[in-house]
C-alpha cells in the first residue's frame, strides 16, 4: 500500500511540499485582480481554507526550488509580473478541491495509518535526521516537530498533506485499476503512428528566378514600417554602478598572527576530534537484573540474548563522543571503561543500566599549523566585511552630504563602473549579455528617472551596491542611414525568397494539370529526389528535409501535389506519391506495447478533470489580493500601475 507514497529517502520534506506546488496548468478565471472575494483565506475549498501564512510557505518552497533548478532568485514583484502568481493559486485551488470531494466522498486515512507512514517515512531518512531517541529508539515528538520547522512545516500541516496524498493514492489508484481505454483507441493511435508516406519533391533552382534589384529609399522605409516590430530597439541606460565588496577587499587587508592564535586557543577544542568510544547498553528492570547481566556480559555473553532475557532490547552506540550521550551518569561511566570491560550497575537519569564498551577511538588534538590556513581565511573575510562596512559609511556620509554617486564612492574608495547602452536584459547593442549586472542590479537601475541615484543596498556577506542611471535612450527605430547596409541585403532575401515562392507556386500548377514532377524538375535546372518510407516514428531521421516539409507531407493526400519552404529562402515542389497502411503483424504489436501508455494518458486526463470539475462544483473561491499580500507585494501600488496602463482610475 505504500509503495504509492513518496519515499522519503530522497529529500523527503522538499520533495513533498514541492510537488504541492507544480505550476503547470492554464490560468482559469481568477475573481477581481485587486479587490478580491470576500474569503476568510487565500483559497476556500469547502471546508478547507488556505491562510495566507500558508500560501506564503508554499509560494516560498516553489521559489526556492527554481532557484536551485535555474540559479534566478524570483522576487514577488517578478512572480506577480511574470502570472507566477497566478499559477500557483490556481493549482493550490485545483489541489484543495479534488481534496475536499474525496474527503467529503468518505475517504479519509486513520490517524493510525498517517502515524505508520510517518514513522515508516522518518525511518528512511539519514541517521543522523531520524526523530528518534538514541537511547531508547522511540520515536521523539519534539525531535518530529523541530525537522519540519526545518523545512517551515509543522506537524499539523504536514500530517494534513499527508492524508490528503494517501486519501488520492487510494482513489486513483482505484480508479486506474479498472480503466482500460477501448481497444480501438490505442490501435488508432498504432496506425497513426505506423503509417508510412513515400514522398518526391524538387528545389526551385534559384538560377530559374530573375534577382532583384537594388531598393530606393522609399521601398526601404516602407519596408522598415512593416517590420517595426522587429526593428526597434528596446529602451537602453548607461548606468554607473557602485560597488563594495568585502570579497573583493580580501586581497588588500591583513590578519594579525596574535589575532590567529587568540582564535585558535578560543576553539581549540572544537576544532580537534573528541575521543569516541562504540558500546552496548543494556536498561534493567532493577538493581538486581543489572547486576546478573553485568555478570553475564562479563562472561562473554551475547548481548541480544542477555538483554532478551529481561524482555529488553540492546542499545547499539556506534562511535560516539561524551557530548552525545544523554545521560551524564552513563557518559561518565562509560568513558571510564577500557576497552571490551563492562561496568558495574550505573544508577543513570533515565534508569539503571549496564554498559559494555566495544571500541575506543582516541581524541586528535589540533595543532595551530593545521588549522593556521582555514583560521586566516576565516579572519580575513571577516576583516573585509569590516573594511566593507567602514567604505559605505563613508561612501553614505558623503552621499547624504550632497555628493553625488561617483564623488561619494571616490571619497570613500570604493570602486565605480560607468557601462555602455544597455538593456533591462542586461545585454549590449551588439545582444552580448554584459557582465556583472545581476538582475536585481538591473532592476533597480531600470526603475530610476535619467539621473536618479538609488539608496545604498545591502546583498549580504559584505556586498554592497548603489546605482545611477546616467542616461535613459528610448525604445525607438534606428535611422535608415544607419542600418541601410544590413536592411538592403534583408530586403533582396526577403523579395528574393518571395519570388521563389511564386516560381514554386507555378511549377506547382504546371504539375496538378498533368505534367510530369521530372519534366518540371528538368526544364527548371533541378533534380527530383525520392523518400519511400517516411513515417511519424522515422521522422526525425529526416529533420534535415525542413519541418515545413515534413508538416506538409503529413497533411497531403495521396497524389496531392504542394510548395513548402525548405530553409533559408529555399522552396520545394512536392508531390504526395503513396499512402502505405501499417503491416498487420506490426499493428497488433505496437498495439499490445501502447495499451499501457493509453490507459495512463486518459488516468491523467481523467485526473485533471475530476479537478477541474470538484473546483466546479464546490465553487472553490480564491482571493488573488490577499495571496500577493501574503507573499509581500503592494497591492495598492500594483492597483495604481494597472489603472494607469489601462487609463482607468484606480478604485
Amino acid at each position: 500500500m505504500l509503495a504509492g507514497f513518496r519515499t522519503f529517502a530522497k529529500s523527503p520534506l522538499a520533495v513533498i511540499l514541492f510537488a504541492l506546488l507544480i505550476v503547470s496548468f492554464a490560468v482559469f478565471g481568477i475573481s477581481d485582480v485587486f479587490k478580491g472575494p470576500r474569503l476568510s483565506g487565500v483559497v476556500q475549498a469547502g471546508s478547507r481554507t488556505l491562510t495566507p501564512q500558508d500560501f506564503k510557505v508554499r509560494f516560498d518552497s516553489y521559489r526556492k526550488g527554481t532557484e536551485r533548478q535555474t540559479g534566478e532568485a524570483i522576487t514577488p514583484d517578478q512572480a506577480v509580473e511574470r502570472g507566477i502568481d497566478r499559477q500557483i493559486l490556481d493549482e493550490i485551488a485545483l489541489q484543495e478541491s479534488i481534496a475536499e470531494a474525496i474527503s467529503r466522498a468518505g475517504i479519509n486515512p486513520s490517524d493510525k495509518l498517517i502515524g505508520d507512514v510517518v514513522r515508516q517515512q522518518m525511518s528512511a531518512l539519514h541517521p543522523n535526521q531520524r526523530p528518534f531517541d538514541p537511547i531508547t529508539g522511540k520515536f521523539d515528538p519534539k525531535m518530529y516537530a523541530a525537522l519540519l520547522a526545518q523545512n517551515d512545516l509543522t506537524p499539523k500541516t504536514y500530517e494534513a498533506s499527508l492524508r490528503d496524498e494517501i486519501a488520492q493514492t487510494q482513489f486513483f489508484s482505484g480508479v486506474a485499476n479498472g480503466l482500460h481505454a477501448p481497444r480501438i483507441y490505442t490501435a488508432l493511435q498504432a496506425a497513426y503512428g505506423l503509417e508510412s508516406r513515400d514522398l518526391a519533391a524538387f528545389a526551385v533552382n534559384p538560377a530559374s528566378v530573375t534577382p532583384p534589384g537594388n531598393p530606393t529609399d522609399a521601398q526601404l522605409t516602407a519596408f522598415m514600417k512593416q517590420n517595426a516590430e522587429r526593428l526597434t530597439r528596446p529602451e537602453t541606460r548607461v548606468i554607473s554602478i557602485m560597488r563594495v565588496s568585502a570579497q573583493a577587499l580580501e586581497p588588500t587587508v591583513s590578519v594579525d598572527p596574535a589575532e590567529v592564535q587568540k582564535t585558535f586557543n578560543f576553539r581549540k577544542d572544537t576544532l580537534s576530534a573528541p575521543e569516541t568510544r562504540s558500546l552496548v547498553q543494556i536498561v534493567a528492570p532493577d538493581a538486581k537484573g543489572a547486576a546478573t547481566i553485568a555478570q553475564r556480559l562479563g562472561k562473554g555473553e551475547q548481548p541480544a540474548i542477555v538483554a532478551s532475557a529481561f524482555g529488553v532490547k540492546p542499545v547499539f552506540l556506534t562511535d560516539k563522543p561524551k557530548t552525545a550521550l544523554p545521560d551524564r551518569k552513563v557518559a561518565d561511566a562509560a568513558f571510564r571503561l577500557a576497552a571490551d570491560q563492562v561496568s558495574a550497575p550505573v544508577v543513570g537519569d533515565l534508569g539503571v543500566s549496564v554498559i559494555k564498551v566495544t571500541k575506543i577511538t582516541p581524541g586528535a588534538a589540533a595543532s595551530l599549523e593545521s588549522v593556521r590556513p582555514a583560521i586566516e581565511a576565516e579572519l580575513r573575510a571577516q576583516n573585509a566585511q569590516t573594511k566593507a562596512y567602514d567604505q559605505t559609511q563613508a561612501y553614505q556620509d558623503a552621499h547624504d552630504a550632497g555628493a553625488d554617486l561617483v564623488a561619494a564612492a571616490s571619497k570613500a574608495g570604493a570602486m565605480v563602473i560607468t557601462t555602455a547602452p544597455v538593456t533591462a536584459q542586461g545585454a549590449d547593442e551588439t545582444g552580448r549579455p554584459v557582465a556583472g549586472l545581476t538582475p536585481d542590479v538591473l532592476k533597480t537601475a531600470f526603475e530610476l528617472p535619467a539621473g536618479g541615484e538609488s539608496e545604498l543596498i545591502e546583498i549580504g556577506k559584505g556586498e554592497y551596491y548603489a546605482v545611477r542611471a546616467e542616461r535613459v535612450i528610448p525604445s525607438a527605430m534606428p535611422p535608415l542611414a544607419e542600418i541601410k547596409p544590413q536592411l538592403t541585403q534583408f530586403w533582396l532575401q526577403t523579395q528574393m525568397s518571395e519570388r521563389m515562392r511564386e516560381k514554386a507556386d507555378a511549377l506547382a500548377a504546371q504539375v496538378r494539370k498533368g505534367a510530369s514532377l521530372e519534366s518540371i524538375a528538368a526544364a527548371n535546372g533541378s533534380r527530383v529526389q525520392r523518400v519511400p518510407g517516411l513515417s511519424r516514428e522515422n521522422a526525425q531521421r529526416y529533420q534535415a528535409l525542413g519541418r515545413d516539409l515534413l508538416v506538409g507531407a503529413f497533411g497531403a493526400k495521396p497524389g496531392e501535389v504542394f510548395t513548402s519552404r525548405a530553409g533559408q529562402g529555399a522552396y520545394v515542389v512536392a508531390k504526395l506519391e503513396r499512402v502505405n497502411p501499417a503491416k498487420t503483424a506490426d499493428l497488433a504489436r505496437t498495439v499490445q506495447m501502447l495499451r499501457q501508455q493509453t490507459d495512463g494518458s486518459m488516468m491523467r486526463d481523467l485526473g485533471e478533470a475530476a479537478r477541474v470539475a470538484a473546483r466546479t462544483k464546490l465553487k472553490t473561491g480564491v482571493n488573488l489580493t490577499l495571496a500577493r499580500q501574503a507573499i509581500g507585494v503592494d497591492t495598492e501600488a500594483l492597483a495604481k500601475a494597472e489603472a494607469a496602463k489601462s487609463g482607468k482610475p484606480s478604485k
